[in-house]
Parts: structure tokens; C-alpha cells; sequence
């Protein structure tokens, strides 16, 4: 079941996050990079991300296995950017990925779009060229924040 994501939400996505992270992430990037994501990804941040975004949760059960945000991309109303997509290690592969990216691409900030952003990690690449985005200005390297630019257009 995918419901909006609320405060009392937090601190399970936040537990949601370090784990991917630490599990599925470190194949890309060094575990101080790592940890310094974990720091960050804290619940008080992602509650604080729920005054410019719309967050979208991936239940089993009572469980939170998966996670997206979604908002403005800076101050433009015509374009969007995706936040903070994550899906539990153990579910990853079974189509979860799949159903929170069909919820963001029915939320009000992605519809209102003419373009959408992604910071991608390295290591989701690949699941959102499976969506139509495509690699921003043609730059497939990492950035200085070891992300990976990528975005969708839409007729609208």
C-alpha cells in the first residue's frame, strides 16, 4: 500500500534509509560517504522536507519498505526534481520501485512539470532510465556531490 508520508513517519524512514544506504549503496560509494548520507537523511530533515515536498511511503503491512519525495525544482513551478527514493533491500526487485514511481508521476508537483530532475546515486541509475530520464546535458560522470544529474521532459 503506498500512502503520504507523515511526521510519525521519520524516524522508520529515516531507519529505512541508513540501511539501503549501508546495503545497496556502498557498492558505489565509500562507507564514509556513506555515513555522511546516513547523518544527514536524519528524521528531523525529512520532516523539515515535508514543508516544500509531497512524500510518498511503501507499506507492508505496518512496515515502511520503500520511500520517495517530491517538490518544486528550486522556486520553478514548471518543473520538478525527486527526492530521497528508497526501497528496502529486501524488497528491492519486486516491483515496489515501480509502484512509488507511478505515485510521484500522479503528484501535483510532477504534473504541473515541463521538466523533472533527479540527483541520482550511482547506483539507481539505471532504475530511472527505465522511467524516460535521461542523463542531464548529456553528463553521465558523477558531480561534485557524487550524484548523477538526471531528467525527464513532458508535454504539458
Amino acid at each position: 500500500m503506498i500512502r503520504n508520508f507523515t511526521k510519525e513517519d521519520a524516524q522508520e524512514v529515516s531507519d529505512l534509509v541508513a540501511l539501503t544506504l549501508r546495503t545497496t549503496n556502498i557498492k558505489d560509494y565509500s562507507a564514509e560517504r556513506i555515513e555522511a548520507d546516513v547523518r544527514i537523511f536524519n528524521a528531523q530533515y525529512l520532516v523539515n522536507r515535508m514543508n516544500w515536498t509531497n512524500g510518498y511511503v511503501f507499506c507492508d503491512g505496518e512496515k515502511i519498505v520503500g520511500c520517495v519525495f517530491i517538490g518544486n525544482y528550486w522556486d520553478k513551478k514548471d518543473e520538478a526534481c525527486l527526492f530521497t527514493f528508497f526501497v528496502h533491500p529486501d524488497y528491492q526487485g519486486k516491483g515496489i520501485g515501480r509502484q512509488l514511481m507511478n505515485a510521484v508521476e500522479n503528484d501535483e508537483f510532477f504534473l504541473c512539470s515541463k521538466r523533472i530532475e533527479i540527483p541520482a546515486s550511482i547506483t539507481a541509475v539505471e532504475f530511472y532510465r527505465k522511467f524516460g530520464y535521461n542523463f542531464k546535458n548529456g553528463v553521465t560522470e558523477p558531480d561534485e556531490e557524487q550524484l548523477i544529474r538526471l531528467e525527464k521532459f513532458r508535454n504539458i
